[in-house]
């Protein structure tokens, strides 16, 4: 009984000072808790909408093997932007042509970086090319080289004839399977035509018969592939090492020497035959750019691998885009009989009994501009624009989007508001006739090349090349489907990539035009 009460008593008192210190740790807790909350700006972010997301991968599992269509659906139920965790990576999903433009004019420069992927980083040099180099002096004196020097209007003109000479070569080609009557892979054709014109125009030679460029021709598909390609430490840093296991590193290991190796060399080549060239080679962009490093124009140290960063650029950007266009317009073509009878009317009427389509020519052809404009709108060559990343907080669209979020327009699903265009599903070439609408970044429901300062420098490169090879191909030939297959048969599916390609390559056999 003695030891009993003193017991009873000491529990008491020791209740009393628990209860007592668990109310000031709770008290000193909730005080923290206020402080770092009001030093944090008193207020919770007010982000964008987001969909539920599973553990770990985020909401990559919602954007599936076609992007461009499944982010286009979620806009349905979350609005015109609205925010997804792709692994470690923030992403806000553009897809309204408000945002757009605010993104690209109003707040241009806050939105003037690019995710710089590990493939980039490799093949670029550590990202000193144009598309991927952090916004500041640098790139301002890259796109000045590239905008003024190596793809002016005047030089792009100044290139027609070696693009006559290349596409008269495929033409040749073309009328040897006509006579046989068989298929023709175009897509093959296209990035034949395409890789042949760019790297005579940036190497000042030609690819066919030469073993070295055959395989540049295979490395740049290859950097193409990559640049599209899963890459684990792009969306979660500490799994870099998967790479490894998927055999990503070593691909692109490979592909960055091969392309490091063959650019050395032709540089190299250049330089020991200064002023051997013709004048066509004299023009080229490699002689163009050893000139300007000659004079010093930049007042930057221009190293050898600004140089070969700046002429991936061109080849990688310059073929897989070109080369899709003008496979899905001809498919469309072949999908609509009657357009394909109204384009080709129009192009035999303005180049009469010439031998050669010459560019004035083209110019002169309204509704095969149309058609292009057309295959633009509904097959954009970048579904999704090249990702920017914020460089400081913003606000868009009512909105708090924090720093480093990545940012993806789906010129895609833009690009078919039916806002802006009527049955905008539908291939019409006619809703751009006697239209302002155009695709050089001032109509931002229609931004095929982007807009604004980060916008494609080469539109008129790439233009007057779909322009130019397809009204040819209309002139010389008629075209059918191979014996077997029907028009309803036309596979129109797409493959997501950093160009949008047909699933299935169209095949098509040319039949030599009556006189």
């Amino acid at each position: 009984m003695e030891l009993t009460l003193p017991l009873q008593q000491w529990c008491q008192e020791l209740c009393k000072t628990l209860s007592i210190s668990t109310f000031l740790f709770s008290s000193l807790l909730l005080l923290l808790l206020f402080a770092l909350n009001f030093f944090k700006g008193g207020t919770k972010l007010n982000l964008p909408p987001s969909p539920p997301r599973l553990p770990i991968i985020g909401h990559l599992h919602l954007l599936g093997t076609l992007p461009h269509k499944s982010s286009c659906i979620l806009s349905q139920t979350y609005g015109p932007i609205f925010l997804l965790q792709l692994g470690c990576a923030p992403t806000l999903v553009v897809t309204s042509t408000e945002m757009a433009k605010e993104i690209m004019t109003t707040q241009d420069a806050t939105f003037s970086n690019r995710v710089q992927t590990r493939a980039a980083n490799s093949m670029s040099y550590g990202c000193r090319d144009l598309i991927f180099s952090p916004h500041g002096e640098y790139w301002r004196q890259m796109r000045k080289i590239c905008v003024l020097q190596l793809l002016s209007l005047n030089r792009v003109h100044s290139f027609e004839s070696l693009r006559e000479e290349e596409v008269a070569r495929s033409i040749e080609k073309i009328r040897g399977a006509s006579l046989d009557g068989v298929p023709i892979n175009l897509r093959e054709l296209f990035v034949l035509i395409s890789s042949n014109i760019i790297s005579r125009c940036i190497l000042g030679k030609k690819n066919e018969g030469e073993d070295d460029m055959k395989k540049f021709r295979v490395l740049s598909r290859s950097a193409v592939d990559l640049m599209g390609e899963f890459c684990f430490r792009d969306f979660f840093p500490s799994l870099g090492w998967m790479d490894v296991l998927t055999g990503f590193e070593k691909r692109l290991k490979n592909t960055s020497e091969g392309l490091d190796a063959f650019l050395d060399d032709v540089l190299e080549g250049h330089r020991r035959a200064k002023g051997n060239y013709d004048q066509s080679n004299k023009n080229c962009f490699i002689e163009i750019l050893l000139e300007l490093q000659k004079e010093d124009i930049t007042g930057m140290a221009f190293t050898q691998d600004n140089f070969k960063a700046i002429l991936l650029d061109m080849f990688v950007a310059g073929i897989d885009s070109t080369s899709a266009t003008m496979e899905w317009a001809m498919a469309e073509l072949m999908k609509s009989p009657t357009r394909m009878k109204k384009v080709q009317e129009e192009v035999r009427r303005v180049v009469g009994k010439k031998s050669t389509v010459k560019q004035d020519d083209i110019d002169q052809m309204d509704y095969l501009k149309c058609v292009v404009k057309e295959t633009l709108r509904i097959h954009p060559p970048a579904p999704f624009l090249i990702p920017k990343e914020l460089t400081q907080s913003t606000k868009l669209g009512g909105y708090d989007i924090p720093p480093k979020t990545r940012v993806f327009i789906n010129a895609w699903a833009i690009q078919r508001d039916s806002k802006y265009w009527d049955m905008p599903e539908e291939f019409l070439p006619e809703r751009f006739a006697n239209s302002l609408v155009d695709y050089r970044g001032q109509d931002f429901q229609f931004i095929p090349f982007g807009a604004g300062r980060r916008g494609c420098p080469g539109i008129s490169f790439g233009v007057m090349e779909v322009e130019h090879v397809l009204a040819n191909l209309l002139y010389w030939f008629d075209w059918k489907l191979p014996v077997g297959v029907e028009l309803e048969d036309l596979e129109m599916s797409d493959v997501f990539g950093i160009a949008l390609h047909k699933k299935i390559e169209l095949q098509l056999v040319p039949v030599m035009a009556s006189p």
